[in-house]
Protein backbone atom coordinates (compact mmCIF):
# COMPACT_ATOMS: atom_id res chain seq x y z
CA UNK A 1 0.00 0.00 0.00
CA UNK A 2 1.47 3.64 -0.79
CA UNK A 3 1.11 6.24 1.12
CA UNK A 4 0.88 9.86 -0.11
CA UNK A 5 3.87 11.99 1.17
CA UNK A 6 3.27 14.85 3.11
CA UNK A 7 4.48 18.32 3.05
CA UNK A 8 7.11 17.50 6.60
CA UNK A 9 8.27 14.83 4.91
CA UNK A 10 9.41 17.05 1.55
CA UNK A 11 10.73 20.16 3.53
CA UNK A 12 12.65 17.42 5.59
CA UNK A 13 13.96 16.07 2.65
CA UNK A 14 14.66 19.23 0.57
CA UNK A 15 16.47 20.31 4.13
CA UNK A 16 18.51 17.04 3.62
CA UNK A 17 19.70 16.99 0.28
CA UNK A 18 20.43 20.71 0.60
CA UNK A 19 22.63 20.16 3.54
CA UNK A 20 23.99 16.78 3.03
CA UNK A 21 24.04 16.43 7.01
CA UNK A 22 20.87 14.76 9.74
CA UNK A 23 22.16 17.53 11.87
CA UNK A 24 22.31 20.83 9.84
CA UNK A 25 19.03 19.49 8.56
CA UNK A 26 17.54 18.87 11.91
CA UNK A 27 18.78 22.70 13.05
CA UNK A 28 17.62 24.43 10.12
CA UNK A 29 13.59 22.76 10.43
CA UNK A 30 14.20 23.40 14.31
CA UNK A 31 14.00 19.38 14.64
CA UNK A 32 15.77 16.74 16.25
CA UNK A 33 18.30 14.78 14.29
CA UNK A 34 16.22 12.02 15.16
CA UNK A 35 12.67 13.11 13.92
CA UNK A 36 14.82 13.89 10.63
CA UNK A 37 16.11 10.29 10.60
CA UNK A 38 12.60 8.86 11.06
CA UNK A 39 11.10 10.31 8.85
CA UNK A 40 13.92 9.87 6.28
CA UNK A 41 13.14 6.22 6.78
CA UNK A 42 9.53 6.20 6.58
CA UNK A 43 9.83 8.03 3.13
CA UNK A 44 12.29 5.66 1.91
CA UNK A 45 9.46 2.91 2.92
CA UNK A 46 6.82 4.85 1.51
CA UNK A 47 8.64 5.65 -1.98
CA UNK A 48 9.95 1.70 -1.64
CA UNK A 49 13.95 2.78 -2.46
CA UNK A 50 16.91 4.52 -1.04
CA UNK A 51 16.99 8.01 -1.62
CA UNK A 52 20.10 8.46 0.28
CA UNK A 53 23.41 6.82 0.39
CA UNK A 54 25.00 7.08 3.80
CA UNK A 55 28.86 8.21 3.64
CA UNK A 56 30.06 8.52 7.10
CA UNK A 57 28.14 11.75 8.12
CA UNK A 58 27.34 12.80 4.80
CA UNK A 59 24.62 11.88 2.68
CA UNK A 60 24.27 11.92 -0.72
CA UNK A 61 21.13 11.54 -3.07
CA UNK A 62 20.81 8.41 -5.03
CA UNK A 63 19.41 8.67 -8.69
CA UNK A 64 15.55 8.16 -7.14
CA UNK A 65 16.30 10.70 -4.72
CA UNK A 66 18.00 13.14 -7.14
CA UNK A 67 14.26 12.65 -9.03
CA UNK A 68 12.11 12.95 -6.07
CA UNK A 69 14.10 16.60 -5.25
CA UNK A 70 13.47 18.01 -8.69
CA UNK A 71 9.41 17.30 -7.91
CA UNK A 72 9.55 18.41 -4.36
CA UNK A 73 11.06 21.65 -5.71
CA UNK A 74 8.32 22.31 -7.62
CA UNK A 75 5.69 21.63 -5.03
CA UNK A 76 7.15 23.32 -1.94
CA UNK A 77 7.33 26.35 -4.30
CA UNK A 78 3.61 25.76 -5.58
CA UNK A 79 2.57 25.69 -2.07
CA UNK A 80 4.53 28.83 -1.42
CA UNK A 81 2.70 30.55 -3.97
CA UNK A 82 -0.68 29.14 -3.39
CA UNK A 83 0.04 30.40 0.68
CA UNK A 84 1.18 33.58 -0.80
CA UNK A 85 -2.03 34.03 -2.88
CA UNK A 86 -4.20 33.37 -0.60
CA UNK A 87 -2.70 35.87 1.55
CA UNK A 88 -3.50 38.31 -0.99
CA UNK A 89 -7.10 37.95 -0.92
CA UNK A 90 -7.36 39.46 2.60
CA UNK A 91 -5.25 42.45 1.41
CA UNK A 92 -7.14 45.78 0.72
CA UNK A 93 -8.29 46.45 -2.79
CA UNK A 94 -8.08 42.36 -3.67
CA UNK A 95 -11.27 41.78 -3.20
CA UNK A 96 -13.94 40.67 -5.93
CA UNK A 97 -16.66 43.13 -6.47
CA UNK A 98 -20.17 41.21 -7.67
CA UNK A 99 -22.55 42.63 -8.96
CA UNK A 100 -26.12 41.97 -9.54
CA UNK A 101 -29.03 43.48 -11.16
CA UNK A 102 -32.31 42.27 -12.68
CA UNK A 103 -34.38 42.91 -15.72
CA UNK A 104 -37.73 44.94 -15.08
Amino acid sequence: MTHSIDSRQLRAFAALARTGSFTLAAKELFLSQSAVSHSMKALENDVGCRLFDRVGKKVLLTQAGEQLLEHADKILREMVSARESITQLGKWGRTRLRIGGCHS
